[in-house]
């Protein structure tokens, strides 16, 4: 009798153990699909300042701008990088042309440089996109220009 306990118990642990190894190997087989879907693809790449980042932080900000407006000229106190996330962006960094940043695409603003253009391209759309600003701590994101 003892015997069929520890038998019966063994075959137990067994069921279990092949269970808990199957449920892991079917979760490995779902994320290797995963990853087999996965895309990526860079959608930009930009030089930075030399920097010591020591004492900067950075500010990630999510701008909406109606059709038809616009930001005033400006400047930040570090540099600036961004992604258009919906509509396209009218971009102008004074001394470079004006340019259109359609959704998907990212900008750059150089430490100390005037922002000329900041509005939506569209007349009937806005354009909304996240600007991260990296700059010293305790620094305004931005001073009128």
């Amino acid at each position: 009798m003892e015997r069929r306990f520890y038998r019966r118990l063994e075959d137990g642990r067994r069921g279990f153990l092949r269970a808990g190894l199957g449920g892991l190997v079917a979760s490995l087989g779902a994320a290797s699909a995963l990853a087999a879907t996965t895309t990526r693809k860079a959608v930009f790449q930009q030089d930075l300042p030399q920097v010591a980042m020591d004492g900067w932080q950075v500010t990630a900000v999510e701008l909406t701008i109606p059709p038809g407006a616009g930001s005033q000229k400006h400047r930040h106190p570090g540099f600036v990088l961004g992604y258009v996330l919906e509509g396209e962006l009218k971009f102008q960094v004074e001394g470079q042309p004006e340019i259109v940043i359609p959704a998907g695409q990212m900008f750059y603003e150089p430490p100390g440089s005037v922002h000329a253009v900041s509005a939506s391209a569209s007349p009937t759309k806005p354009v909304r996109f996240l600007a991260m600003v990296l700059a010293e701590k305790g620094k305004p994101t931005s001073s009128p220009a």
